[in-house]
């Protein structure tokens, strides 16, 4: 039986504790001092990887046991909760998984706090004795004379103490041994060992959470298997891995009947701390769903804290040069080429200081034959292929898999830890045509070189970077989207200087197309135009074929000129432009929309705009002048009512006036006399403003009537 001593011992085992964790293999196969009686410690090296483009990674343990095992890993805290998700184990010669141990996500003091001798708050010797009361010891003292004292812990008291004439306080362990209570001072204590091995125990396994929480990036994970023999076992797991990524190499053959040669590699990278050997690799270009939950840390639910009735109530709880003067320029530069090529050729190399390595910069004029040469070789040189699938072959065997699409490299792989690699997976002859692709948001005066790009390697391209050459010299680069077999795709690579396009843009909107009237709506179909014209320049001394992307707009309709092809937010329109020549591309986008007037809510300006129209025809002219007539003649009553109203009510405020003067004034008096007078009239001019409001207002209504009458009645085109 081990025993476990708290004086000397406790720091070498909690050392060897912290050793077993910190050694840089995941797997632990010596014993550990806690294991299972008969269980024999295994290892299971990586024999599978399976990384995916969604940032995931399908790892595979494999390896033998033999009887009851236990297989010891050790992962970041990072990747605890996706293996706790994901883990499966599987013993495939009749044995079976009993169980898988990781160590708790739980606070360090509640793991602490846990244990029979509490190791939280850094207790000291007489704590840790005191929190043993009642357990049977064995004491060594530091007179070895004395021997060794074995007996219960009883506890452990202060006493005062006189050392020549100093009162000192010293620390004294009260034992009860067999011949009665013992009191010893701590200082004499050497070494104390519980003698129940429970306690032992727990000891023991306090000190190893301290070690293991010194190392707070590792966790273990331990797999216990039971069975009988030999058998072969699995362990397979989802944790995070980076994204594998694929880059491209696209040779174009100066001849035009060889196809460009597609070469593609894989960037895998192991970043664990483990060595991957020999192990079988799968490149999967799906994207599964992944997410992390937390699983590992332990979640504790608040529960209320339920207080007696008796006590307390409960509660709750971001241009230049005329285009003309470029045409002349470039026709000039094309008729003189071969006159400066001769002139160039005749005039004699210029002598160099020093001279040049390889015959340059020498005297006589053989040389500049010889530099000639020697130029023409390097041209001749950078136009040869560079034939890349003679060197490299692919070492990748692609087939679906599901919904996915996987790349099995053929040969196993090692790839050491925290290193990365490059596996050739395609190595195929692809169709592409060459094309200039001119979009005015990318640069607005020159087209990109590019290619009509299909995918006939037979498998699904992931997205990446395409390095892009000419023969033997380096072209451009060009990026690639996820492309499906036979899929279809624009790529670019290089600025096209020797092409020019100057786009002009104008529009046209509200030019009335149709006039007409129904029951005194006035409806009008306007026409909105937007063009833009594309002038296209051809330097070059080759045909150039165009494709110019023209923004998608899907509240117009493009009329005229058709396009190549759609996209999701451009057309693309194909243009063929000859060496030293001009083309005009026009791009016209129409809509249509209807507009209607009321002709009793429009105001009099506008139903003679709408008459004023060409488009407008004498009927409808006709009919709402005929309107306009009808309602200022409603218009003229109306105003003539007002004023009558008006004046009637002045008089009606003026009679007020007048009866509270007549009532203050004597009745033989002038101005009372005069003022009954003027009322009199007044009454008079009443009677007659209330007879003429009275039949304007039967005019007013007849009017509105036969108003609106007419217009229910009109229709007209």
């Amino acid at each position: 039986m081990r025993k476990w001593f708290l004086a000397g011992a406790a720091s070498c085992a909690a050392l060897v504790v912290l050793g077993v964790f910190v050694a840089p293999t995941l797997l632990r196969a010596k014993e550990q001092p806690n294991e299972e009686p008969g269980a024999r410690a295994a290892q299971l090296p990586i024999g599978q990887v399976m990384l995916y483009s969604s940032g995931v990674g399908f790892f595979q343990r494999e390896g033998s046991v033999e009887g009851d095992a236990r297989v010891d890993l050790s992962f970041p805290v990072s990747d605890i909760n996706d293996l706790i998700k994901s883990m499966v184990l599987r013993d495939l010669d009749g044995g079976h998984v009993s169980a898988v141990s990781y160590d708790s996500n739980a606070p360090l003091d509640r793991t602490l706090k846990s244990f029979a001798i509490d190791m939280s708050r850094n207790p000291g010797f007489a704590e840790i004795l005191n929190q043993a009361r009642g357990e049977r010891v064995e004491v060594a003292l530091a007179n070895a004379a004395s021997g060794a004292l074995t007996g219960t812990i009883v506890g452990v008291e202060k006493q005062k103490q006189v050392v020549n004439k100093d009162v000192n306080e010293v620390q004294v362990l009260n034992l009860w041994c067999a011949d009665g209570m013992r009191g010893i001072k701590l200082a004499e204590v050497q070494k104390v060992r519980f003698l129940n091995a429970t306690m032992d125990a727990e000891v023991k396994k306090a000190l190893e959470t301290l070690a293991l929480s010194h190392d707070t990036q590792k966790k273990a994970v331990s797999l216990k298997f039971a069975g009988e023999g030999k058998r072969r076992v699995k362990v397979g797991y989802v944790i995070e891995n980076p994204i594998w990524k694929t880059s491209y190499r696209l040779v174009l053959s100066p001849k035009e009947q060889e196809k460009p040669y597609l070469q593609g590699w894989a960037v895998v990278e192991n970043p664990s701390d483990e060595d991957w050997k020999d192990v079988r690799m799968v490149l999967v270009s799906g994207r599964p769903i992944s997410f992390q939950m937390d699983l590992y840390t332990p979640l504790y639910v608040q529960r209320p804290t339920v207080v007696p009735e008796l006590f307390q109530g409960l509660r709750p709880v971001a241009y230049s040069g005329s285009m003309d003067d470029l045409a002349r320029r470039d026709l000039d530069r094309v008729a003189n080429a071969d006159k400066f090529k001769d002139q160039a050729a005749a005039a004699p190399a210029p002598p160099m200081a020093g001279g040049m390595p390889g015959g340059f910069g020498g005297r006589g004029e053989g040389k500049g034959a010889e530099n000639r040469e020697y130029a023409k070789r390097i041209q001749d040189q950078l136009k040869e292929n560079l034939h890349l699938g003679q060197s490299v072959s692919s070492a990748a065997t692609a087939a679906k898999l599901g919904d996915f699409f996987q790349y099995a490299i053929d040969r196993p792989v090692s790839l050491p830890r925290q290193k990365s690699a490059l596996l050739p997976i395609i190595g195929k002859d692809v169709e592409a045509s060459r094309v200039s692709i001119y979009n005015e948001a990318v640069q607005a005066k020159f087209p990109l070189l590019g290619l009509r790009f299909k995918n006939t390697s037979g498998f699904h391209l992931m997205q990446g970077p395409v390095t892009v050459f000419e023969g033997s010299a380096y072209a451009g680069d060009a990026r690639v989207m996820d492309l499906q077999p036979n899929e279809e795709r624009l790529v670019s690579y290089a600025m096209d200087l020797g092409t020019e396009v100057n786009a002009v843009p104008s529009q046209e909107n509200g030019r009335i197309l149709t006039i007409k009237a129904v029951a005194g709506i006035i409806e009008t179909k306007v026409k909105n135009r937007q063009v833009k014209t594309y002038t296209i320049k051809n330097r070059n001394d080759a045909e150039r074929t165009l494709l110019v992307e023209h923004p998608v707009n899907n509240a117009f309709t493009l009329v005229g000129e058709k396009p190549k092809e759609t996209a999701s937010d451009v057309h693309r329109f194909e243009v063929k432009v000859p060496a030293a020549a001009t083309k005009v591309l026009t791009v016209a986008q129409e809509r249509e929309d209807q507009t209607n007037y009321s002709v009793t809510s429009s105001d009099d300006n506008q139903i003679r705009f709408l008459i004023s129209q060409p488009l407008a025809s004498q009927k409808v002219k006709a009919g709402l002048q005929k309107a306009i007539e009808l309602r200022w003649a409603k218009s003229k009553t109306t105003t003539e009512l007002g004023e009558v109203r008006r004046q009637l009510a002045s008089i009606v405020e003026d009679q007020a006036r007048m009866r509270a003067n007549i009532k203050e004034l004597p009745n033989d008096s002038d101005i009372h006399k005069r003022l009954l007078k003027k009322f009199d009239e007044q009454e008079t001019q009443i009677e007659k403003y209330r007879a003429d409001i009275k039949k304007l207002e039967g005019v007013e209504h007849g009017q509105d009537v036969a108003f609106r009458d007419y217009l229910a009645g009109f229709s007209a085109e």
